[in-house]
Order: C-alpha cells, then structure tokens, then sequence
C-alpha cells in the first residue's frame, strides 16, 4: 500500500463518522506495532490538507518492562514533526506480579487509565487508535464466542465530554498494513509482552485467517455485516461498497 492509498482509507473514515471538528488535537496512541505508526504517517499527513485543520501528538504509555527503547519512534515522530511523549508507569509491575498469567483485562484498564489522564492535562480532545478492519471483525467473533452478543467497538467513543476515541483505520485490512509497514520501513518496536501471541484474540485471528484461505473474501463480508448491524456503524451503510 502506498502513502495515498492510507490517506484515502484514513480519510474516507474520518469522513463518514465525522470523527474530527476544527481546531482539534489528536492524541495518536504508539505501542510502537506496525498499527499505530501506519496510523501516525496517515494523520500526519492528512494535517496538511484536510478541511478541519486538527494538531497531533504522538504518546506512548510505557508499561514498565524495563527493555522497551521508543527512540526509533522518536526520531520517526522528529521526521514527522509530531511532538512525542512517553508516559511511564509500573502496569507491569502491577498485572504480573509474580502471576503465571498477565490480566489483560486490568492491564488494559490501567494503561487507558494513564493515557487519558496524560492527554488530557496536555490539551487532547480525541485519542486516535490503530484498530483496523480485521480487528473489528476479530472483536465480533470475539463476543459472539465468549459473550454471546454481537458487537464491535464503534468508530467514534465518547469517553467524557471533553474526550472522544477515534478509529481512522477501521477500512484499512490488515494485510494493507503490513505491506505499508514494508514499503515504508517503519521503525516498529517489539513487544516485549509474555502474554503476547497467546491471547484469545490471538486465536480469532488464525481462525479468520484459515475461513479467509478456504473463502477468500470472507473477512471483508463479515466486516459489512457488523457495518449493516451493529450499533453506532450505519452511518456509512449506503457508502460500505465503495473502494478508496
């Protein structure tokens, strides 16, 4: 995927769900995966020229494991003109502690917890999140399995009334990302996580890649259903054929 190929996914996203207003800044969440730096090249890009002039700032919640270096992604955020800033913390700490398992759930909690704190004493009125269109379709079958409900986290979230999370990427699939990733040689940091790669989300995800060989195409279905279906999506119903 090329650099104008994201802005239009991106744009088309921000367009849709009316996700951002003038004069807004945007708080653009790093982990430092090949997810959210794909979604900090879109946004810093579509500053330039998009018709509600929006501020960026990179942030990172540093969970405390102690061999975490964030300074490839601060010279990208330096190439991007993006001020960067790192939020330290002891989550780590805190979710193990000595457990055989992390509690994801908690460490979630916490990390979302130091997050909006932060960007909220630093001016932000939207966080922006590097959740794709796989992740949506992930987190479907994720509560159809485990919750029995159907549901995906919406585009837009009002957290309080002087915060919103964002979801620009939630048309880019997956596969896109990681051709981005490549194409662009993003500085990606690895994960140091014990609990990563062996989570349930895990699991939905080779699953839908094994229903996705055997039936190609059959993500990008499943995604227009929980478009057509599921609260806080119909917005873009009429516009969910439409390539960028």
């Amino acid at each position: 995927m090329v650099l104008q190929q994201l802005y239009s996914y991106v744009r088309r996203a921000l367009d849709d769900y009316r996700m951002t207003d003038v004069g807004d800044k945007i708080a653009v969440g790093i982990s430092g995966g090949k997810d959210s730096l794909t979604l900090l090249y879109a946004l810093a890009g579509l500053r330039r020229f998009y018709p509600k002039p929006f501020s960026l700032a990179a942030v990172t919640v540093d969970l405390g494991f102690g061999d975490m270096d964030w300074e490839p992604v601060r010279r990208l955020c330096e190439a991007l003109q993006v001020d960067y800033h790192v939020i330290p913390t002891r989550i780590a700490d805190a979710v193990f502690d000595g457990r055989k398992k992390s509690l994801c759930s908690l460490c979630a909690r916490m990390r979302k917890g130091a997050l909006y704190d932060y960007i909220g004493r630093i001016g932000c009125s939207r966080v922006a999140y590097a959740h794709h269109m796989d992740d949506v379709v992930e987190t479907m079958f994720l509560s159809m399995m485990y919750e029995g409900r159907f549901y995906a986290f919406p585009p837009v979230t009002e957290i309080r009334k002087d915060l919103a999370v964002i979801r620009p990427m939630i048309y880019v699939p997956e596969a896109k990302v990681i051709g981005f990733m490549r194409r662009y040689r993003l500085p990606v940091i690895e994960n140091t996580c014990p609990a990563d790669k062996n989570t349930r989300r895990e699991y939905v995800k080779q699953l839908l890649q094994t229903m996705n060989r055997d039936n190609p195409g059959v993500k990008k279905q499943l995604f227009h259903a929980a478009v057509s279906a599921i609260d806080g999506w119909q917005c873009a119903h009429e516009n969910q054929e439409k390539e960028p």
